[in-house]
């Protein structure tokens, strides 16, 4: 999470909000956003219901929940979805910034 603190302000320059949604409960997700100073949301999923929703892997070999990144555009349209096998796969930031600007592009051609 500290790559997206890094980059948070470009998110929002690209009208982008970032939610992290993590298997604690409540209590200790707030601590923890709150200790790291996280600027962004986070969403307590202690009973997995926001990840059976999307489809995300658990898998308790790899300690859990498996990385999911995705965008979903403001009418609620998952526009892009990335499911790691490891903690290691995370698209870096600038991957995820070049596809919003990508989706933004292909938006205003559109309208």
């Amino acid at each position: 999470m500290a790559q997206l603190r890094q980059d948070y302000k470009k998110f929002l320059q690209r009208d982008a909000e970032i939610i992290v949604i993590g298997p604690e409960d409540p209590n200790s997700f707030r601590a923890y956003f709150e200790k790291e100073k996280l600027p962004f949301i986070g969403l307590a999923d202690p009973t997995h219901s926001v990840l059976k929703h999307y489809g995300q892997e658990v898998n308790i070999f790899k300690l859990g929940r498996m990385p999911g990144q995705m965008i979903i555009d403001k009418s609620g349209i998952l526009r892009f979805i990335h499911y790691g096998h490891d903690m290691t796969d995370i698209p870096s930031n600038q991957e995820i910034l070049e596809l919003l600007d990508f989706l933004q592009n292909e938006t205003k051609q559109s309208v």
